[in-house]
This record gives C-alpha cells, structure tokens and sequence, in this order.
C-alpha cells in the first residue's frame, strides 16, 4: 500500500483492529508493503558513519563531562500536516522542559526517530513541518528519517519528482556547520551535519546508532546496512550503554500496525554477528507511547519504547482484550518474555532521557489537548530508570 495506508482521514476506531483477526499479538510480519523499496541517497560523510556530539554542540559536551551526566529530548511522528496544532502543542513542551535542569542537567538536544515530514518528505513541507514548529526549541535536532520522509509516492503519484530522500538530506546531512538551507526560509536554525540517513552517535554517555528501516511496511535493511549495523555494534566502546534508535516498531500492540518481525531479524542478525547486544531501543511508526520490556533466557530486560506521540494528528488506539482496554503489565499471549508496561494512546507527547555511568532513565510526558489551557506545563505519565550494566530496571 502506499503511504495514505495510515488513514490520515479515517478516524482511528473505525481503522480495521490488528486483533480482530489475529488475536492480540504484539509482533506480526509486515502487514502490507508500502510503495516500495527506495535508493539510498549517498552519504555526505565518510564511512562508518560517526558523528561525533562535540562537533555539534562542544560547550554543551564539555559540561556533560564535568557533570556526570547527560539529558536529551526523544521523538517521532511529529509532522502537522492536516492539523498542526498537536505538533506545536509538543513543541511548546519540549521547549519548556529545555530550561528544566535535571539530575544530569538541562536536555542539550533532541533526537528524532523518523516521519519528520508528512507525507512524502517533500522540500515544500519543511517550513510548516519542522522548521516553524521548533522556531523557539533552543537546541539542535538530530535523529534518522521515517518511512514517510523516504516515500515518493502520494497515492500512486510521483511527488516532487526527486529522489528519496534529497530534502532530508539537505536539511539534516549538510556538508558544512551552519547551512541555512531554503526550506528554512527566515527561521534561524541551520541544517544538521549528520554524514548519513543512517548514523552512530557518539556522546560522552551513550553510542546512538540510527538505522534508517526504508518505506515498505515493516521496514526493509538490506545487507550493506545490516551489515553496517553489526560492525557498529562490534566497535561501540563498553563503558557506554548502547541505544538502538530506527523508526519501524519491533514490539506494538496498538490496533492498526503490530510490530516487525523484520527489525527483529535485523536487531537479533546483528547481536548475533558482532557479539554485543544493545541495551534500550527506541522506535515511532506506530501514533501512540507504549513501553515493553523485553527479557531473555538470563532475565536480562531490554526496554522497547514506541514514541510515535510526537505531534502527527491521529493518534493510534491500542488493542483491546475481550473488549476490555489493555491493564498493565500486560504480557504478550504470542511470547511470555514480553511484557507491556506502559501505554498512552490519548495525548500527545515526548520522552525526556537522562544518562548517567550507570543508569539510563526514561521520562516520558504528555502536552496540553487544544482545549486546554495553552500554559499548562507537561505532564509526566510514566518513568523508568534501568541500570544498564545489570540489565535490570531498577525503578
């Protein structure tokens, strides 16, 4: 299917429930293709791929390492396209919770899992989408495009008329620090400088490696990235929990999309290949927050996050048991090592992580509705700290 599979018109109870006809199942194959698998754009930097946090913000990282700390905002599917007023509502947010310091000091940026631009990533959308929206966040936005940012196609008709990709590109692998690109327009931000559509981070606290997962449903890796992916698992340093970031959910029990069995296979390929295994995942595709945590045959727990709340105007509604609105924990009749822990499937929001030696914590909050007051600050909804060398949550 192509992209207009995601209903932007259909109100989401009348979208068909995934559990209607499988049963509840928190991992199914892809459900259906999008419109296909798209060419890669050439990278913009050197291979691996590496970008390094100080090149982008030192005086920001030079106090991570005097504090012991780091903090940073994480989200996806924050494209207004047919009603913006979502995505400003978390914009506003996030650029209040960016003054906030705290126990590993103010966030220093933001991370994006994907579906920056509604619906096919076009040049033209930028302005409204991303750069108007965060006119007033005060930190820089990195992160790795969705389905929707690489998709070309807008109900079987070529948009733009360009390659997958090229306005991502432009606007997040710039060659050169401070490109203001066109797509900006009069708002001062500049482009990122990010060497590729698929990258590791490398932060004082944590290695962030972005995999970009392609258009089709449930995401396509070919094999120079899966490979690409292992090598960079093999060379991440020890002393730093390892976070996966890539748009396509692994895990969802929402009632439209399920999760991939195809970014399963890839993440268990490249644990499998490199002998490392990444310690938290974070994911979008899917309009809601819902928080797994995963365990293996030694109880070792890897969270995986769906952020997919971050602004795109249909929120996703999640499965129902016997009619009955999931309670958690709830875990996976399809597999006992899974377990939902968390979910909100009816406000809009962002995670807020912070990042120490030991731990990683995850704050996530909920903005105001429209009817609300506009100056209602955040609300946390759900936490979660897991000591990362253990293994375990720890609260």
């Amino acid at each position: 299917m192509t992209k207009k599979s995601h209903h932007p018109h259909l109100p989401h109870q009348f979208a068909t429930p995934a559990a209607a006809h499988h049963g509840i199942h928190s991992q199914i194959g892809p459900l259906s293709k999008g419109s296909g698998f798209q060419p890669l754009p050439a990278p913009t930097g050197k291979f691996p791929y590496r970008l390094d946090l100080a090149s982008v913000i030192p005086d920001a990282v030079a106090a991570m390492q005097s504090s012991g700390g780091m903090c940073l905002h994480l989200i996806a599917d924050t494209g207004g396209v047919l009603n913006p007023t979502p995505q400003e509502l978390v914009a506003a947010g996030m650029t209040a919770d960016a003054a906030i310091a705290g126990p590993c000091g103010k966030p220093a940026f933001a991370y994006h899992c994907g579906d920056v631009i509604y619906f096919d990533g076009e040049a033209s959308r930028y302005y409204a989408q991303f750069y108007l929206p965060y006119e007033y966040y005060p930190l820089p936005i990195l992160g790795i495009p969705g389905n929707h940012d690489g998709d070309i196609y807008d109900n079987g008709k070529l948009v733009d008329h360009v390659p997958s990709l090229t306005a991502f590109v432009q606007n997040f692998c710039a060659a050169a620090p401070g490109t203001h690109t066109p797509e900006a327009m009069d708002i001062p931000r500049t482009a990122m400088i990010q060497p590729n559509v698929y990258f590791t981070l490398q932060t004082p606290f944590a290695t962030i490696i972005g995999l970009y997962d392609n258009v089709p449903e449930g995401g396509e890796v070919q094999q120079d990235q899966r490979d690409w992916f292992a090598g960079e698992l093999r060379a991440a340093p020890t002393d730093k929990p390892i976070i996966f970031a890539t748009h396509h959910p692994l895990r969802s029990l929402d009632a439209y999309h399920s999760g991939s069995t195809v970014m399963q296979q890839v993440l268990d390929e490249a644990e499998a290949a490199s002998g490392r295994q990444v310690h938290i995942v974070f994911t979008g595709h899917v309009h809601n927050y819902q928080r797994f945590s995963v365990s293996d045959t030694h109880g070792n727990i890897k969270p995986v996050i769906v952020a997919g709340f971050g602004g795109y105007h249909n929120l996703t509604r999640m499965q129902q048991n016997d009619g009955q609105d999931l309670v958690t924990p709830f875990t996976a009749p399809d597999d006992a090592n899974v377990v939902l822990e968390s979910y909100i499937d009816d406000r809009f929001g962002f995670l807020r992580l912070e990042i120490d030696a030991d731990t990683i914590g995850v704050k996530t909050y909920t903005v105001p509705r429209p009817q609300d007051s506009y100056r209602t600050p955040p609300r946390l909804r759900d936490t979660m700290k897991l000591d990362w060398k253990t293994r375990k949550i720890i609260s």
